[in-house]
């Protein structure tokens, strides 16, 4: 027996509207607003939807889900057809907006408790501090349009290092080597993401390690535990740097893994990094140099001089000079540097990484002015053969006991 939407063929707006749920009324205001218009048939002029236009019915519906407006969808539909985004990468993005959404009103409900305990003690009447927790947390990547915007982005950045890097060894491969093979140590990771540093290296861990990992989104600790569940060795919940849930003293190495920099209040996070580690412990933070990739900088205002593609916040925990914050907190800190470039061969994934930066640069690169610098690095690629663009890339070893220096 056919389940109901196999070779459906095309429908009409009563047919997708039984179909799907959703109601005719939507639907012809959906095309009334251009925001999806089916084919019409010859003879009789009504709107016929086939699979593809079922599929933008799908995204339309899920992207208005976790909060975006028309408008904003509209926006987005035109970039993917524009770019030749298939079903698969569209899911993807969908569900990674959706797992930072979860995450987002997980901390809003957390404010929200935190508040009505305050309530509590506090006879009914809020103070200050509490009313602008709650407002932040509510504010804070309230913008469902830019969670979405953020998964493609992260995605269409990270094609441009695994096309283009030199180094055959992988970032993630070298810099988890940089933290030994001692048996019996107990490893706390602070902005864990997608679990990535472990999920792929699970064999070469030892068998004696005690591993926790946290991130300040519940969602990407979900996103690291699967497939990792049944590990023993792995625990996993949301934690926040700034405030580490664990006791003085309890690991031998803790890990913060190019993240530091966007942390808002770094020397209390420091703080909390030096009271959880063993005094023989060691703290790994990954970050970028400050020319990391500005020849795409270059590249991209000698287009036009307004762009900017790079974000500033590395300003804030540079490799070239972080060694002086950590030497607050830490007598003994090292640097290691983590040697690799990009070699671009072709434009599409520059293309990519310029106008997924979330700056300035995706707004000055649309439509005609996207083609004609498209053009300009063909051309660039046609006479070169090819573009050079540095990474500066490491890790600074920081520990309590007075070992070692900079380098």
């Amino acid at each position: 027996m056919e389940r109901a939407g196999e070779n459906i063929g095309l429908l009409t707006t009563g047919q997708v509207s039984k179909l799907t749920g959703i109601t005719v009324r939507t639907l012809r205001y959906y095309d009334q607003i251009g925001l999806l218009r089916a084919p019409r048939n010859e003879a009789s002029q009504a709107r016929r939807y086939g699979k593809d236009d079922l599929v933008e019915l799908q995204k339309i519906q899920t992207l208005k889900y976790i909060g975006l407006s028309l408008e904003e969808i509209r926006k987005l539909l035109a970039e993917d057809q524009q770019a030749g985004r298939g079903l698969s990468y569209s899911l993807n993005a969908q569900r990674e907006a959706i797992v930072d959404r979860s995450a987002h009103l997980h901390s809003v409900r957390r404010a929200i408790d935190e508040t009505l305990a305050r309530l509590e003690l506090n006879g009914g009447h809020i103070d200050w501090e509490a009313a602008v927790t709650l407002i932040r947390s509510v504010e804070r990547e309230s913008d469902g349009f830019r969670q979405y915007r953020n998964a493609e982005r992260l995605r269409r950045r990270m094609e441009l290092y695994d096309r283009c890097s030199v180094n055959p060894q992988s970032w993630h491969d070298w810099f988890y080597e940089q933290l030994g093979n001692r048996s019996g140590l107990t490893v706390l990771e602070l902005g864990c993401g997608d679990g990535k540093l472990w999920r792929e290296r699970r064999q070469r861990i030892p068998a004696t390690w005690r591993i926790t990992v946290t991130d300040l989104s519940p969602g990407m600790v979900e996103e690291a535990r699967k497939g990792m569940e049944a590990d023993r060795r792995f625990a996993f919940l949301p934690a926040d740097i700034q405030s580490i849930p664990f006791h003085d003293e309890q690991f031998d190495i803790v890990i913060a893994n190019h993240m530091l920099y966007h942390v808002p209040n770094l020397p209390l996070a420091l703080t909390e990094v030096r009271r959880t580690l063993k005094p023989d412990g060691v703290f790994y933070c990954s970050t970028m140099g400050l020319r990391h990739l500005e020849e795409i900088e270059t590249l991209a205002r000698s287009f036009d001089p307004a762009i900017r593609v790079l974000d500033p916040v590395i300003q804030r925990f540079p490799l070239d000079g972080g060694h002086e914050l950590l030497s607050r907190f830490f007598p003994s800190v090292r640097r290691v540097r983590y040697d690799d470039e990009l070699l671009v061969t072709s434009p599409e994934p520059l293309l990519n990484y310029i106008t997924s930066t979330g700056t300035y640069a995706e707004h000055k690169l649309s439509g005609a002015a996207y083609r004609r610098f498209a053009r300009m690095l063909t051309d660039r690629l046609a006479r070169e053969g090819a573009i050079r663009i540095r990474k500066e890339l490491g890790y600074f070893a920081a520990k309590k006991t007075l070992v070692g220096d900079v380098t």
